[in-house]
Formats: structure tokens, C-alpha cells, sequence
């Protein structure tokens, strides 16, 4: 996670910056991912003969922009709805059973602080059920840990069948796939066993790993359970919207790519930059539909939980700090 969680007697919690060198490894990385796009994108608008933003605005104008909106507006919702349902499982099996309809608030209005960074979004919930249920931010943080831990092997494991069900479509490098989803679960296996030895006492009792000493093989599968659904509507939906945008594209052959675009997509670039630069490596005979595709796709849903988290706020603020 970019940020940890200290370990303060008060139990609270605040975020560490992220180091310089970070921060000039993701602009490398960013830079990197649009000089390649404008190389590629600049290549199919020489091929048309065009320029650049006359081919880009012929891909914008032949999209049904109504019916993607439609379509991602009502993913959106979906997402919301389950992605707050795993965070309050996640707290009653370590924490405490804390309402659904409690949770709905700071979830919701994390999603603005999101735009700017996912795991400064999940402090922000952390300090807000510190505040409202008294809960130590050393428990909330290694919930939030938990949940960011099992969100890889989630996308790892939903990589793999889908692998096994396209995996002859597939372009070579992902018969790397089953080797590293077999990785994955030797890893899970041999994790999930560690905190139940009494192997490195030091590093097991730490805080921060509150979860994974309580968490045992029930619920890391009750996870994979309540969160996949997030991802066989993802399927669809990504499905639908690149039809929308005129690529052909089935759900076989979508499902393979989604986890890895996912994966992508958690990179902390501008404008999710490192997943827009996937599409259009895995569609390289549509570099403007997918770069347009990527760009809207990525972004839309990060706007649109931030609208929804708007309509939250006020509620989130009275529960905070009252009227």
C-alpha cells in the first residue's frame, strides 16, 4: 500500500507521503505511456491521413455516447453498492458488525479523495470510523490491508479462469498466466499458514496484520465471493462499451484482459495512464478506438463515484461532526 498506518498509543492514524523516489518512478512511468500512445495514435491518424485531433474527434463523433452513459452509469451504482458491502463484511468478521447503511457514507464520499489516490481514499475511512465507532486506526488500517491484499489475488485468480476458457485467443505472453496464478496460491497457502503457526511471533503480533491473524481460509474465499460479482458486471459492461465505440468484442475474450487492465489501472498514473496504455497494446488495429476507449472508460468511473460520494457528504460530515 502507499501509505502505512502508525502505530500511535492514541490508535490514530495518518498517512506517510510518498518518497521522492516514487514519485520520479510514476512520472517516468507516465511520460513513458503517453509518449507511446501519441506514437501510436500519430501512426493510425498518418495511415488515414489525417492529423491527430481530426482522427481522435472521427473516433469521439461515431460513439452512442447516450447509451454508454447509460450502461456505465448503472455499472457504477452496481460497483458502489458491492464495494461498500465488502468493506463492512471485512469489519464485522475483525472489528465489529458495523451497518451497511454506516458505511455507505464514508465509502461513498472516499471515492472523491479517490480521484487523487485510492489508498489516501481508504485512510480517509479509516480516520472517519476512528471518529464515528471509536474504532483504533490500527484495526480499520489492517482491515484496509486486508482487503488490498485480497483484491490482487482476486484480479490473479479471475486471470487465470479466464485464461483457461480463451486461452487459445490469447496473444503468447499470457501463457505466463497459470504459472503465475499457481504462484499466487502456493503464496495465499503458505501465508494463510504462517499466522497460524507460531513461526517470527514479532511479526505476526505487529498491528497492522490485526486481519490476517484473525482471517482464516473462509474468508478469503467469503471475499473472492462478495467481490466477483463486481467483476462478471465489469465483464458486460466492458463488453457493451467497447462495442459502443465500434471494437468488436465478445465476453470470452474480454474476460482474460479485464484483470490485467485492472491491475493497470491501479498504478498510480495520471489519468489512469498505464491502463489506457494496456488497451491499446492488446488491441493494436484499433490504437484510436482504445486509447479514446481507455481514456473515458477509466476516467468516467472515477468522476462518477466521486458525484456519488458528493451526494453523500453532507450525511458523512454530520456523522462526523455533527450539525
Amino acid at each position: 500500500m502507499s501509505e502505512e498506518l502508525t502505530e500511535a498509543e492514541d490508535g490514530a492514524s495518518s498517512p506517510r507521503k510518498p518518497s521522492l523516489a516514487g514519485r520520479i518512478i510514476f512520472a517516468l512511468i507516465t511520460l513513458l505511456c503517453f509518449a507511446y500512445l501519441y506514437y501510436r495514435i500519430g501512426g493510425a491518424a498518418a495511415r488515414e491521413g489525417l492529423t491527430v485531433v481530426a482522427y481522435m474527434a472521427q473516433v469521439f463523433a461515431a460513439v452512442d455516447w447516450v447509451s454508454w452513459v447509460a450502461v456505465m452509469v448503472a455499472y457504477s451504482l452496481v460497483y458502489f453498492l458491492i464495494d461498500t458491502l465488502v468493506v463492512s463484511r471485512a469489519l464485522s468478521w475483525f472489528i465489529a458488525d458495523i451497518k451497511y447503511t454506516d458505511i455507505l457514507p464514508v465509502r461513498a464520499s472516499a471515492y472523491i479523495i479517490s480521484i487523487f489516490n485510492e489508498q489516501v481514499g481508504k485512510g480517509a475511512m479509516a480516520y472517519y470510523l476512528n471518529r464515528r465507532h471509536q474504532v483504533p486506526g490500527w484495526e480499520v488500517g489492517s482491515v484496509m490491508l486486508f482487503i488490498m491484499f485480497c483484491e490482487v489475488f482476486y484480479l490473479l485468480a479471475w486471470a487465470v479462469l479466464g485464461y483457461f476458457f480463451s486461452g487459445a485467443a490469447l496473444p503468447p505472453a499470457f501463457d505466463l498466466v497459470p504459472y503465475i496464478g499457481l504462484g499466487g496460491a502456493v503464496f495465499v497457502v503458505l501465508w494463510i499458514a504462517f499466522f497460524r503457526s507460531s513461526l517470527l511471533p514479532a511479526v505476526r503480533e505487529r498491528r497492522i496484520l490485526h486481519a490476517f491473524r484473525l482471517a482464516g481460509p473462509k474468508h478469503y474465499v467469503m471475499f473472492f465471493l462478495i467481490r466477483s460479482p463486481a467483476l462478471i458486471a465489469a465483464i458486460g459492461v466492458y463488453t457493451i462499451a467497447l462495442n459502443l465505440f465500434g471494437v468488436e468484442a465478445s465476453l470470452m475474450s474480454i474476460w482474460p484482459y479485464l484483470p490485467i487492465i485492472f491491475f493497470a489501472a491501479a498504478v498510480p498514473t495520471p489519468m489512469r495512464a498505464a491502463a489506457i496504455t494496456f488497451w491499446v497494446i492488446l488491441f493494436p488495429d484499433n490504437e484510436g478506438q482504445m486509447a479514446a476507449f481507455g481514456f473515458v472508460q477509466h476516467n468516467f468511473f472515477i468522476l462518477f463515484n466521486a458525484a456519488i460520494g458528493l451526494l453523500f457528504w453532507r450525511k458523512a460530515q454530520r456523522d462526523l461532526f455533527g450539525e
